[in-house]
C-alpha cells in the first residue's frame, strides 16, 4: 500500500552531499540517531510544560521535519559508509518509538483531543513499528507498509499541530482526530502482520 515512505529515495538523493560531508569529518550514525531522539524529547518537554499556550505546537512540524532528515542521513552514513552494526540496529528503531512519544504524548494535555484519543494514537504508532520490525524475523525484512507509516503519521501530526496552533480546528471534531488516527495506526500493523504471515513486505 502506497505511502509516503516511497519518497524516500528522491530525499536521500538531496542529502547526499551532505552526508558525505558529514562521513569526512568522522560523524557517526549513532550521534545522528541520538541527536534526533533528544531533539524529539526536549521538543516533547517544551509543550508538555508550556501547554496552555497554543503557539509552541508550531515547533513540532518543524522538528518532524528535521527529524526525518536525520533518519535519512543516519541511515545513508550507516549503509553507504560502513557504519551498519548491531547497536545502530536497535537504537534506531528504540530511539524512533521513544521520539514518536515524545512528540505524541503532549497533545493528550490539550482538552481540546481528549487525552484517551492521544494515548491510543501513542500505543498504535508503537504498535505499527514492532509489527514492522517483526517482518525482519518472519523472513521478509523490515516492513514499512501503510497506509499509515511513519512519514504520513508525521506530516498528519505536523497538519494539527499547525491547525490547532492557529485556532482552527473545531470543537466538534477534534475529539475524533487522534482515535482516527489511532483507527489508522492499527489498520497499518496489521497490514504488516498480514504481509509477515503471507511472506510479502508489499
Amino acid at each position: 500500500m502506497p505511502t509516503l515512505y516511497a519518497l524516500k529515495p528522491a530525499f536521500q538523493g538531496r542529502l547526499r552531499p551532505l552526508v558525505n560531508r558529514l562521513a569526512a569529518i568522522g560523524v557517526t550514525a549513532n550521534s545522528i540517531t541520538i541527536l534526533a531522539a533528544l531533539m524529539s524529547i526536549a521538543a516533547g518537554a517544551a509543550i508538555a510544560v508550556l501547554h496552555e499556550r497554543r503557539w509552541p505546537l508550531l515547533i513540532i512540524p518543524v522538528v518532524l521535519f528535521v527529524r526525518m532528515a536525520l533518519n535519512a542521513v543516519d541511515g545513508m552514513l550507516a549503509r553507504e559508509h560502513g557504519q551498519a552494526s548491531t547497536l545502530g540496529m536497535y537504537l534506531n528503531e528504540i530511539c524512533d518509538v521513544v521520539s514518536d512519544l515524545a512528540l505524541i504524548l503532549p497533545f493528550a494535555a490539550f482538552a481540546l483531543f481528549g487525552a484517551w484519543g492521544v494515548i491510543a494514537f501513542a500505543i498504535t504508532a508503537g504498535l505499527t513499528e514492532f509489527a514492522g520490525v517483526l517482518g525482519i524475523a518472519a523472513g521478509i525484512g523490515r516492513n514499512y507498509a501503510g497506509p499509515f507509516g511513519k512519514s504520513d503519521r508525521a506530516l498528519a501530526l505536523g497538519v494539527v499541530a499547525i491547525l490547532c496552533a492557529a485556532g482552527l480546528w473545531p470543537a466538534s471534531i477534534a475529539a475524533l482526530v487522534f482515535p482516527a488516527m489511532a483507527t489508522l495506526s492499527l489498520l497499518t500493523a496489521i497490514n504488516r502482520i498480514r504481509a509477515g504471515l503471507i511472506g510479502s513486505a508489499s
